[in-house]
């Protein structure tokens, strides 16, 4: 057992040295055809990182010749392999605009959009990639109505547009967690703006008219009337917009409190006017 021990390692670096110096053989040789069969036979195994070495050593060997199409396909998807999706989507990209009209232009535009969805990042982090990804999808569905992949791209496009507005929601939801009213309640507002078919919407409208509330109740004396009515301006749109959502009944009780606390203030307003 101690012996089978002891030769394992031995055995993988007597491996590992024996492929190495098949690999560096390939390289050396000098006949392309046998180079490009080698880098083929790669890439079948999913070898990605040994067929792009291959593949790149042979792009100026075989470019402008019919083998050069396919070697430069099959060079780009070493790097989505690989997951260098940069890289990915600028051999893709240049695939495109070096052969446009190739049989696989349809199914290399789509990988070029679909490597900016998968450079999208932690929901923290600037959504730079998911918005771009949102875009080039859009533009393959335009410039290929018939294609096989459009559920596919919508779907993308719909997963991006759901992190954007989580994204937007975590902000809004921060504000108010810091006792940032107002901010909250312009914040919740825009996220409702900008994704109006959202099936939250009628819980973001309740947040603005709660945060419109918390922030009349902290606000100075002189200013509390005219934002209690906003609280009820928003309950409005709130009604004309979800007549009938459960979370009328929760917004209708931040109305009632508003409406007390103008009548309260205009009590007060009377009596100090009559005292004078």
């Amino acid at each position: 057992m101690r012996v089978r021990i002891i030769l394992l390692p031995v055995l993988l670096s007597l491996f590992l040295v024996s492929s190495c110096n098949k690999f560096s053989k390939i390289q050396r040789s000098k006949d392309y055809e046998y180079k490009l069969t080698k880098a083929e036979e790669y890439f079948a195994k999913k070898k990605y990182r040994s067929a792009q070495q291959l593949f790149e050593e042979l792009f100026p060997v075989f470019k402008g010749t019919q083998k050069f199409e396919d070697l430069y396909y099959k060079y780009a998807y070493c790097f989505y392999y690989e997951e260098l999706y940069s890289d990915a989507e600028n051999l893709f990209k240049g695939y495109l605009e070096v052969f446009p009209n190739s049989s696989k232009a349809e199914e290399v535009d789509y990988m070029r959009a679909f490597c900016f969805y998968k450079q999208s990042p932690k929901l923290e982090l600037e959504q730079v990639s998911t918005v771009k990804a949102m875009g080039m999808m859009q533009t393959f569905i335009n410039t290929h109505p018939e294609s096989s992949r459009i559920k596919e791209a919508t779907e993308i496009i719909d997963k991006s547009r759901a992190k954007l507005e989580l994204k937007e929601y975590r902000g809004a939801e921060l504000y108010y967690n810091l006792g940032e009213f107002r901010a909250a309640a312009i914040a919740f507002g825009d996220l409702l703006n900008n994704y109006p078919e959202s099936s939250s919407g009628a819980s973001y409208k309740l947040m603005v008219v709660k945060s419109y509330y918390r922030f009349a109740k902290m606000s100075i004396a002189e200013k509390q009337e005219e934002r209690f009515e906003k609280v009820v301006t928003e309950y409005q749109d709130f009604l004309d917009r979800y007549p009938e959502s459960i979370l009328l009944n929760d917004a209708a009780k931040y109305v009632e409190l508003s409406n007390n606390q103008i009548k309260a203030i205009k009590n007060e307003q009377n009596s100090s006017s009559t005292k004078h």
